[in-house]
Order: structure tokens, then sequence, then C-alpha cells
């Protein structure tokens, strides 16, 4: 029983810690950008469907916010099917971009 509590409070808080923001930063620019799956759409190279923006025409994986928090991402509107518009904040770090917030454009 030790063992079940324990797992369940690492799990929720390791949940809590990657859950995006719900609200933008007002002090923050919130950029308007292409949103899709990196390989599907973008053509960029990697293993499985992973978020990417394309920002002035580059292309760029997210780290923050995962494919499927968005909605499906295999759907007929999802990531791996189409290019979504979206509004979100955060900043290129190495190649990637770092979101700390992201909602789609409504359609």
């Amino acid at each position: 029983m030790k063992y079940l509590l324990s797992f369940t409070f690492f799990m929720f808080f390791s949940v809590a810690s990657f859950a995006q923001a719900k609200t933008p930063d007002t002090s923050k620019e919130l950029k308007s950008l292409e949103a899709a799956c990196g390989q599907c759409q973008f053509g960029l190279k990697g293993k499985g469907c992973d978020l990417a923006v394309r920002i002035k025409g580059k292309a760029y994986f997210v780290d923050g916010v995962s494919i499927d928090s968005l909605g499906d991402a295999h759907a007929s509107d999802g990531f791996c099917n189409a290019i979504r518009k979206a509004k979100a904040q955060g900043e290129l770090v190495d190649g990637r971009f770092k979101a700390t917030y992201m909602a789609l454009d409504k359609k």
C-alpha cells in the first residue's frame, strides 16, 4: 500500500510539472505561428510524431507542450494531418522552441 501511495503521489506531481500554462503571460510577446507534426508536415527528422512550430519559414521542435496536449494528433484536423495556426509564448534555445504557453487559433 505504501508503494501505491508513493507511486500515485509521484505521478501526480510529474504530470503537474509538465502541464503548460493555461493563460499567457501578459508581460511577454504572444507569437502567431504555425504548428504541426515536425515529421509528418514539416519534414523534420526524428523518431515518431513530435510537435513542431514554423517561425519565419523555419521549423523547430517544441519543448514544454506535447503533440497530444492540444488534441488528437492523428485526427483529420490533428497535427499529423494539418498545419494549424497557433498563438504561443516561448523562445528559441539551442534550435528548439521552449514553449511556456501555446493555444490553437479558433478554426
